[in-house]
């Protein structure tokens, strides 16, 4: 399915939809029975109303209907409350940019309209700083070259600059033209895929002749994107409203259900049997005294014959009664808890980056207590262990390994006194270094040239080359400029073959300035680059550089080069424009042209860029598996770089990297029998806490293709595994395999290659680093370094479980324990249903004297911070569910009817010889009830009170920690 976009021309087309952009989630007239049918889908809800509904019949009701639907209503409305808010703050942030003022061009006319009026098809003219109001076919900019820049944080979370130029059948158009061109856009239906934009346009005479041009995602400007460092830029509105790519990436995220929740929600089921096999039993016995005896005393004033239904009345009542056995207040309770949980993480000041200024953050307020029980942590490599900042520091050139010694080529006087004497392999190589890649050249005032790039890799290249003298001065979509040893050097930059995760490699075509010669430049992963050498190259020494360089926990980039005949280009060329025309599988096309022509390759050399470790990083991981967690790393990089990481970072051991267990082949069968093999020795070594398994992304491929139950075993066999290579979805595979068999997973990682994996785990991490924010912003938490981890693991979640863990069983124990007395009453009067406390003390009791003693639980400590970070081995106790579980329950459920005992038979025995009224015996168990509970939370407190007040006293960490 496509759509036609005809340019600067509403009455042609199809009418699509305005740019009014709505994200609320309710209207005025529709709020009230869309909520209520929302918390109407919760089973507890359900069942309260249903109790509510019930205690309207008077016959049945033991007491009043207010009990239920008093808290029921205080429920609905703070839910209700607080979805309305939120949306009406959505509501006023929509309206904000709905009518925001925006430049738009109708038939050479420039005017301004608010932003929800802008039409597809429409021309829209943006200045420097402007917010792009809908998504663009970019056509025109004030640079010369037809590119701009733009900044696309607020929609990816890459904070770096992109480059965005103007389709080349547009390229000779002037400003007056542009607000007067015709012409038709051939796009695809919309959709929410900001890295692709396969599409064609025409342009209709007399402006231009009437040919097709292909256009790719470095055409466009899409919404909340900002225009930087340009004057002007205008394009055609091709996606409008909720249409645009960043209207169609929205949408909230499913909620996680924690695996205290799924706990809870077990117990609750159990509690309800329970009830419906009391109810019954209570039911029937009650039936069977009313006819035996009860109808024999005229005062209890029972009908000699009652209605049909008659049998139905006394178990209706005691399950009235005994609906309070599942505490109304226990989700509210909770949430509660859970926000004040997210507060400590956002608050603490032991997990504030100072050199980022960037604060820990809780984006999702719900799973704080799964930290508590992580069992597998899948880690990132770079920008997550390691620190991103990519420095150049060895190079192989020629068969010569430069910066050996000193362990900084850019100090090698070899190298340098290469560069100085125009050696012609040194001079090519440092070529490519400044040509292959997608940075861009600011120039200052002062005229200092600094790079904007997409790639760390990329910049430490382009600034390693300008160190040796050869600077990139300029470039924009067709030109660049090299200076080198004072001497400038023109390319004309006919084509960009681009770097994806499956092809590994980025080249470029260029022809030079002065020869005329056309020059294929290429850069990528060895094993990208290697296959397609030139056959008659020796490559030993290449190899033998890029073994070593990985030993030494360095990223390797291959450089080559080779001459293209210009008969060569232009045949190629014309099939390059037809895959890139295509909108039919255009990616697939485009890299099997690609293909085609990097073949033949001259291997210019290898660059080495090291990526120093993170500070804590090492102490990190051996504190997390100390405590019970098993740690992957999941990379792109090479095998042998990841290992070296691996070492520093404690991941691995010196002694254990003998017994990696290394999972290869060169074909299928090699590589299961290497599964098999490996699964052998994990499940008869006695002692497997120091092996661990090593893959890349091609042997995952195969596995996961042909043996994925030998896999899976494996996998929960290893409490270490480095898998290289690995795509974005192959990460996301691997945490959904450990899902799949019930392990509770944590990912961390901070790019947007990591998002999938980040998604997919049952807690998600982002770190705010030099990749952007995009992992971050998709994470359900965020750190500013992963040393973090520990703290927000070990203290945060694991005070967060022990707590969820009481306040829910304490729900549960006091509601059960006033039920208990309930059914202990009822024994002395007849079984007939009727209720020992007024419907006013049973509201008093669960609303107010048992929900905000259990309160100060929030604040509570079984033991310092400090002895939780020397000892990590207590995680141990709480990732194993010690706390929580059916076992910790039955004795919840045996004090609940301990203690209903003891206050039932006190408050008889007190009360038997003398003259008291109901309610005074009412007063009496209700009283027993208060003190005992706050008596239970008062014992199960671990830390001091400060004064008799509830605050703790607090030492370390956040203040309110």
């Amino acid at each position: 399915m496509k759509r036609f976009v005809y340019v600067n021309d509403e009455s042609c087309g199809e009418s699509y939809c305005d740019n009014r952009v709505s994200n609320t989630k309710y209207t005025l007239w529709n709020f009230l029975p869309k909520n209520l049918l929302e918390q109407f889908r919760r089973f507890m809800n359900q069942y309260f109303l249903l109790i509510a509904c019930l205690q309207l019949w008077s016959r049945i009701t033991p007491v009043s209907p207010v009990t239920t639907w008093g808290p029921l209503a205080i429920i609905f409305i703070v839910s209700a409350s607080k979805e309305a808010w939120d949306d009406y703050n959505r509501y006023l942030s929509d309206k904000k940019a709905n009518e925001r003022k925006v430049w738009v061009v109708k038939d050479g006319i420039r005017g301004q309209i608010k932003a929800q009026e802008i039409h597809v098809g429409n021309i829209v003219w943006l200045h420097e700083n402007d917010e792009i109001p809908c998504d663009l076919v970019l056509i025109g900019t004030s640079d010369p070259q037809g590119i701009c820049y733009v900044e696309t944080a607020a929609l990816d979370g890459e904070t770096d600059l992109k480059t965005r130029i103007i389709p080349s059948i547009c390229a000779n158009l002037s400003s007056d033209q542009l607000g007067k061109v015709k012409g038709v856009l051939e796009c695809p239906n919309p959709d929410n895929d900001i890295r692709r934009f396969d599409a064609n346009m025409r342009l209709f005479p007399p402006i231009i002749d009437n040919e097709k041009c292909p256009l790719a995602i470095n055409n466009t400007l899409l919404q909340s994107c900002y225009l930087r460092y340009t004057e002007w830029a205008c394009g055609v509105a091709i996606y409008t409203g909720n249409e645009t790519k960043s209207g169609m990436s929205r949408g909230t995220a499913e909620p996680k259900l924690t695996a205290a929740d799924s706990m809870i929600d077990k117990l609750t089921v159990a509690i309800f049997v329970f009830q419906i096999v009391v109810v019954l039993v209570l039911g029937f016995a009650g039936n069977i005294w009313k006819d035996s005896n009860g109808r024999k005393h005229w005062y209890l004033m029972y009908p000699a014959e009652g209605p049909w239904y008659d049998f139905l009345v006394i178990p209706l009542r005691f399950e009235l009664l005994c609906s309070i056995m599942i505490p109304i207040s226990i989700k509210v309770t909770l949430d509660l808890a859970k926000g004040v949980y997210a507060k400590f993480i956002d608050c603490d000041e032991q997990m504030f980056d100072r050199e980022t200024s960037t604060p820990a953050h809780s984006a999702n307020t719900a799973i704080s207590e799964d930290l508590g029980q992580v069992e597998y942590i899948l880690s990132d490599k770079t920008g997550t262990l390691t620190e991103n900042i990519m420095i150049f520091r060895r190079c192989c050139i020629n068969n010569t390994q430069y910066g050996d010694d000193s362990g900084d080529a850019l100090k090698d006087t070899r190298l340098l006194n290469a560069v100085s004497s125009n050696e012609p392999d040194v001079v090519k190589f440092l070529m490519v270094m400044a040509l292959c890649n997608t940075v861009v050249p600011i120039k200052s005032n002062d005229g200092a040239i600094s790079y904007k790039a997409q790639s760390q890799d990329e910049e430490a290249l382009v600034n390693a080359a300008s160190n040796l003298n050869m600077v990139l001065t300029s470039k924009d979509s067709s030109s660049a400029e090299i200076c080198f040893n004072s001497s400038k050097f023109q390319y004309e930059l006919l084509d960009v073959l681009e770097f994806t995760s499956d092809r590994k490699r980025m080249s470029v075509v260029v022809k030079e300035g002065g020869s005329g010669k056309f020059l294929l430049l290429s850069k990528g992963a060895d094993e990208a680059i290697f296959p397609r050498s030139n056959p008659g190259q020796q490559t030993k020494t290449y190899l033998e550089a890029v073994e070593m360089y990985s030993h030494l926990g360095l990223r390797t980039l291959c450089l080559g080069w080779r001459e293209l005949e210009e008969g060569e280009y232009k045949e190629w060329s014309k099939k390059f424009q037809e895959a890139s025309c295509s909108l039919d599988n255009r990616e697939c096309k485009i890299a099997e042209v690609c293909h085609s022509l990097e073949q033949g390759i001259n291997i210019l050399g290898v660059t080495a860029i090291e990526d120093r470790l993170q500070d804590g990083v090492p102490e990190t991981i051996k504190l997390l598996r100390s405590a019970g967690i098993n740690v992957w790393m999941l990379t792109g990089d090479k095998q042998n770089t990841a290992i070296q990481i691996a070492l520093l970072c404690n991941l691995i051991t010196p002694e254990s990297n003998g017994q990696l267990l290394s999972i290869n082949g060169k074909t299928e069968d090699e590589i299961l029998r290497s599964l098999e093999r490996a699964l052998v020795i994990m499940k008869t070594t006695p002692e497997r806490k120091d092996l661990a398994f090593v893959l890349d992304g091609w042997t995952l491929e195969i596995i996961l293709k042909h043996s994925m139950e030998s896999f899976t075993r494996l996998a929960m066999l290893s409490r270490t595994a480095i898998c290289c290579r690995m795509t974005p979805l192959q990460k996301a595979q691997l945490v959904g395999i450990l899902k799949t068999v019930g392990y509770l997973t944590l990912a961390i990682g901070d790019g947007g290659n990591d998002v999938r994996m980040i998604q997919e785990a049952n807690i998600g991490v982002g770190i705010s680093g030099r990749e952007g924010l995009q992992a971050a912003r998709a994470a359900d938490y965020s750190i500013g370094k992963f040393k973090f981890l520990k703290r927000l693991i070990l203290v945060h979640g694991r005070y967060s479980y022990n707590r969820t863990a009481f306040i829910s069983q304490y729900s549960f124990y006091k509601s059960l324990l006033i039920c208990f007395i309930q059914i202990l009453f009822s024994f002395v009067t007849g079984l007939s249903g009727t209720s020992l406390f007024n419907s006013i003390s049973l509201m008093a009791y669960n609303v107010f004297y048992t929900s905000l003693p259990v309160m100060t639980i929030l604040f509570d400590k079984d033991m310092s911070e400090t002895t939780v970070l020397q000892y990590p081995q207590i995680l141990l106790y709480s990732q194993a569910g010690r706390l929580l579980n059916p076992s910790t329950f039955a004795g919840w459920f045996g004090r609940s009817l301990y203690h209903a005992l003891v206050v039932f038979l006190i408050t008889v025995h007190t009360n038997a010889y003398e003259q008291s009224n109901m309610e005074e015996i009412s007063m009496v168990a209700l009283s027993g009830c208060i003190w005992l509970q706050a008596f239970v939370v008062t014992l199960d407190t671990k830390c001091t009170l400060s004064c008799g007040a509830s605050v703790v006293n607090l030492h370390t960490g956040s203040p309110w920690l």
